[in-house]
């Protein structure tokens, strides 16, 4: 528990053996309940995160909106924290996060990576790509958005019935922050956070899901 509020963290995963274990050796001692999502992992991923005290369950078609969805039908907290199992998102600064959700007052708040300040955490085609998207986001949407591929939230869990998330893949992360945005019921901000390098293989591929991605804004501003 966290001032009153339960707190459910919820990690989706794919192949994260190396750093799923550093995340859940520093999670904080007030939540209440980790969700590790195993996406079809062909690691040892899993093992390492129940072994952990994690509750591991898995969504076997791969997708990291899918991975979401799952892990969200399954969380019980009031207050949803999420962050990837590859160490790059500050597991430390959770508690700094919740305390900004609450002195904001909003219902969901998006973690910006921005300004990075590891030179060694995102390359600059990622970063250019970052900022093609959230830029896109931003003036489809009426609504200044930082960081539109953050994958690092805090969000009630009952905002979560007033969403329409369809997104399976990687444009899930700009889906949730847009549904966030256009519903006048749900209060949005932005904090800035501190990211680092990841453990583990990359598994982006930038410029195909940078164009997926920008393809889907598209088509959720204007079709959906």
């Amino acid at each position: 528990m966290y001032k009153g509020q339960s707190i459910t963290v919820i990690i989706p995963c794919l192949n994260e053996e190396q750093g799923i274990g550093k995340v859940l050796h520093a999670m904080p001692p007030f939540v209440d309940e980790v969700i590790v999502v195993d996406n079809g992992s062909t690691d040892g991923t899993a093992a390492v995160a129940a072994s952990l005290g994690a509750k591991v369950i898995t969504e076997e078609l791969r997708g990291y909106g899918r991975a979401y969805r799952r892990g969200f039908a399954a969380a019980t907290g009031d207050l949803i924290v999420t962050l990837d199992g590859d160490h790059s998102y500050p597991i430390d600064g959770v508690s700094y996060l919740l305390e900004a959700f609450l002195h904001l007052d909003v219902d969901f708040l998006n973690a910006s990576r921005f300004p990075v300040r590891d030179s060694r955490a995102m390359s600059f085609k990622h970063k250019f790509g970052n900022l093609v998207l959230s830029l896109a986001t931003s003036i489809l949407f009426f609504r200044w958005v930082r960081d539109s591929q953050s994958g690092m939230w805090v969000l009630r869990r009952s905002i979560l019935e007033d969403m329409k998330l369809e997104a399976d893949g990687m444009a899930f992360s700009e889906e949730i922050k847009i549904e966030a945005i256009r519903n006048r019921r749900i209060r949005f901000g932005e904090i800035s956070i501190l990211y680092s390098t990841r453990l583990g293989e990359i598994k982006l591929s930038p410029w195909r899901d940078g164009v997926q991605n920008l393809v889907f804004l598209v088509r959720k501003r204007f079709f959906r």
